[in-house]
């Protein structure tokens, strides 16, 4: 069955930035991308013609990163590739129940506490992003919605939180744990407070993984996510 809800998620950058991260975009004509020190992402409209790009280059400026996220439209061809990674988006199930893990079961009640984070705990949540590696992460980034985590011996091992906002969704993303955390249900717990926070708003989580990350896709299911399409991340440096 379509889920006709889920189709601002084919522009999920677009439909951000012209949304509830307008506060949080630069614009030049029809092109689109966030404050540098938030996020790359770009958008274009969606079948861009040569004016289009060119907005792109001069709001980027020459030599610059253009990260099209899952944009699938071609650049021009002086527009040298960069990156190409292989992805999945998923989504839960409108009116779906909260998803189960058992191990986040049984480390719940006495795990360390959730907490949400802000811009204090910055410098240790670019730490933990640099060590490791969930997506790209600058000192604004949590600026794009809430972001929770989890601190051992006043330590933060774990981390999750908000990034592209398209009207009804939210998506879950910078879900990491510190190597010396791991097996130990931090992810989980994350996960399905976010889930739980979003829902609580009356609007509904997806998330992007990269297809070789196996492990991430099945814990997602297990909290009831579901692939929606395949995507293609991708990034050109502008000419």
């Amino acid at each position: 069955m379509v889920d006709r809800d889920a189709e601002v998620l084919d522009d999920p950058v677009g439909e951000s930035l012209r949304g509830n991260h307008a506060h949080l975009a630069r614009l030049v004509g029809r092109a689109a991308t966030y404050t540098p020190e938030v996020a790359t992402f770009c958008a274009l409209p969606g079948e861009p013609d040569q004016d289009s790009w060119s907005e792109l280059a001069e709001l980027l400026g020459r030599g610059e990163l253009a990260d099209m996220f899952s944009c699938p439209a071609s650049p021009p061809s002086d527009w040298e590739p960069v990156f190409s990674l292989e992805g999945l988006q998923l989504i839960r199930p409108a009116g779906s129940h909260p998803g189960h893990d058992p191990l986040e079961h049984d480390t719940c009640e006495h795990g360390p506490a959730v907490v949400e984070l802000g811009a204090d705990d910055v410098p240790e949540m670019l730490d933990l992003t640099a060590r490791t590696a969930p997506g790209p992460f600058r000192p604004r980034t949590h600026e794009l919605g809430t972001y929770l985590g989890i601190r051992e011996s006043g330590t933060l091992v774990a981390m999750a939180g908000e990034r592209l906002r398209p009207t009804g969704w939210s998506e879950i993303s910078a879900v990491c744990t510190a190597p010396e955390a791991r097996g130990r249900g931090h992810a989980a717990r994350l996960v399905l407070a976010m889930i739980e926070r979003i829902e609580s708003r009356g609007e509904r989580p997806f998330l992007h993984v990269v297809a070789a990350n196996t492990g991430a896709r099945a814990l997602y299911e297990r909290l009831g996510f579901v692939v929606r399409k395949a995507v293609t991340f991708r990034g050109f440096r502008t000419p």
